[in-house]
């Protein structure tokens, strides 16, 4: 897999927990916070990932 490939998948993976975390927020019920808690941090994983293959790709 080149990494541009690996970058534009884990891109759509932080895209998809983004539009996850959104819809949590406004569903009935709601999720628990906890579990909100874990999704915001896999986003943050993925954020933290992306920006350091950027970087070591220049």
């Amino acid at each position: 897999m080149s990494l541009d490939t690996h970058l534009a998948t884990l891109e759509q993976r932080h895209t998809a927990l983004d539009n996850e975390i959104s819809a949590a927020r406004i569903s009935k019920p709601a999720m628990s916070d906890a579990d909100l808690r874990e999704m915001k941090r896999k986003k943050l994983q993925l954020k933290d990932e992306i920006e350091r293959l950027r970087h070591s790709k220049n």
